[in-house]
This record gives C-alpha cells, sequence and structure tokens, in this order.
C-alpha cells in the first residue's frame, strides 16, 4: 500500500502531496514527516535514477529533477519494484505537464493559439 506521494521543492517545501494513511493523524505530523525525510534526502543523487531508503520504519523511493523533489512511501514490507513503478508513472506525468512550457514569447504564443483556433468561414478579425 502507497502510504503517500510527495513533491517538494528544492526547500522542502510542499508543492503536492497525497497521504493515503493515517499514519501521520495531523499536519504538523506530515510536515514534520516532510521536512525529515527533505533533510535525510537533501545530499542524494537521485537525479539519474531512483533510490530507495527505508526512513521510520518506511520504504521511501525519491527521484529528483531540477528543483522537484519526488517520494513515494510506503510500508517496510512493501515491494520495491511496485513503489517505484509508482514514483515512475507520477515523475513521467509531472515531467510531460512540465514540457508544456516551452515557450515565453507572447508573439510565438498567440501565433500558436490563433492558428489552432481558426475557424476558416469567419473574418480574421474575428478570430480569436
Amino acid at each position: 500500500m502507497v502510504k503517500n506521494i510527495l513533491l517538494l521543492d528544492s526547500e522542502g517545501k510542499r508543492v503536492a502531496v497525497k497521504y493515503y494513511s493515517d499514519d501521520w493523524p495531523t499536519n504538523n505530523a506530515k510536515l514534520a514527516f516532510e521536512k525529515s525525510l527533505f533533510t535525510k534526502t537533501m545530499k542524494s543523487n537521485a537525479r539519474t535514477e531512483a533510490e530507495i531508503t527505508i526512513f521510520d520504519n518506511y520504504i521511501v523511493i525519491c527521484k529528483f529533477i531540477q528543483d522537484l523533489q519526488f517520494f513515494v512511501t510506503g510500508g517496510d514490507d512493501e515491494n520495491e519494484l511496485i513503489l517505484a513503478s509508482v514514483l515512475q508513472g507520477f515523475f513521467d506525468s509531472v515531467s510531460l505537464l512540465l514540457r508544456m512550457i516551452l515557450e515565453t514569447d507572447a508573439n510565438v504564443i498567440a501565433g500558436k493559439v490563433a492558428i489552432n483556433s481558426m475557424d476558416p468561414g469567419a473574418p480574421s478579425s474575428e478570430q480569436v
């Protein structure tokens, strides 16, 4: 069973988190777990491959990209390969979403939007 999925920034602050168990009953307990986990893995080299670690009797799989740190936590009797698969799916999904932010030039963005939303029968002054 996956206990939680965490996405933290480079300072250990929440970007997105989801807890699936009551192992951390209060928000303060959740924040303390996240801070401790971040501190333990801060110097990890999980940039190329996911790393597996035991933390507070939990199996934690982590992977980092740019300023984001991905974590999947399971019980100490969970299958590491299953947890790694969950992490990879989450990681790939977020990576795909972040690739959508490729252009910052307003003219290029407006041009791409106009091409995709053109109604061939409408006058160009009405096309948005």
